[in-house]
């Protein structure tokens, strides 16, 4: 099992370099625009033959329209093919673990502002669930 907070645009601490994400090549593309290529990249992620089971919760900050990235990342997941249930504040994931990771991949680098602060908080266990 693994859990991690993991995030972008916030250096942690006051002297350590701001952690962005280079999915952005130039100006932010619009929010549905993103959501096609973040899915592409779940398609197109290696095949692992490892199921995993995931859960997490996507933070934009810093941002007037956070709550519309946070939508758009909701629709992106739906669509995803990893796509378990929503649960009270978090998402569940299921599948293969290349694909899991490409989402949970795309959904951090891919909503919210380039430059902004966004925090995913994550559990993964893999293996999981057990066949029946």
């Amino acid at each position: 099992m693994l859990h991690a907070t993991i995030s972008r645009g916030c250096p942690g601490e006051p002297d350590d370099a701001v952690c962005y994400t280079t999915e952005y090549g130039g100006p932010v593309l619009p929010l549905d625009q993103r959501k096609q290529m973040a899915l592409e990249a779940v398609q197109s992620a290696p095949v692992t033959d490892m199921p995993s089971a995931a859960q997490f919760s996507l933070y934009v900050m810093d941002t007037d329209d956070h709550m519309d990235e946070i939508y758009g990342c909701i629709d992106f997941l739906k669509q995803s093919g990893t796509f378990d249930r929503a649960k009270n504040f978090c998402t569940k994931l299921g599948g293969d673990a290349g694909a899991v990771f490409a989402t949970v991949q795309a959904a951090l680098c891919r909503f919210g502002p380039p430059e902004g602060h966004v925090t995913i908080d994550l559990t993964v266990s893999a293996n999981s669930p057990t066949p029946r």
